[in-house]
């Protein structure tokens, strides 16, 4: 293993992945389909960014372990490393817009774990 930041954010990202996939799918995706209110083309929208979510975390841990391995992987690992902090960031202020308290939406966190260990691996 080259890069160890890389390799740990690869896992938080896989982590991420799992909770998203696996988690999300009870408290999130099932509730959102059976909103009765929402219009037919919002509801599979909606469903549909969740999934280009799901397809970018696994994209985002496969990437990572690349980056962690392969040292022309740098470059990508910084890119997903920025997206994870971007991504963080997005969440805190969605969940604020929202009069959600940010730690209770697990991306925030996740996502800001995932973002120090990539910065970790950037400057390895």
């Amino acid at each position: 293993m080259q890069n160890i930041g890389f390799a740990i954010a690869g896992v938080l990202a896989l982590v991420t992945f799992a909770v998203h996939t696996f988690v999300g799918q009870i408290y999130v995706v099932r509730p959102l389909l059976a909103v009765p209110n929402l219009t037919r083309a919002s509801r599979w929208l909606a469903f549909f960014c969740w999934h280009m979510v799901t397809v970018l975390l696994i994209t985002m841990a496969g990437t990572f372990a690349y980056a962690a391995y392969a040292p022309e992987g740098r470059v990508l690992g910084m890119l997903f490393t920025a997206m994870a902090a971007v991504f963080s960031v997005l969440c805190v202020a969605v969940a604020i817009m929202g009069g959600i308290r940010p730690y209770r939406l697990p991306p925030a966190g996740l996502f800001a774990l995932t973002a120090g260990a990539g910065a970790w691996g950037c400057w390895a």
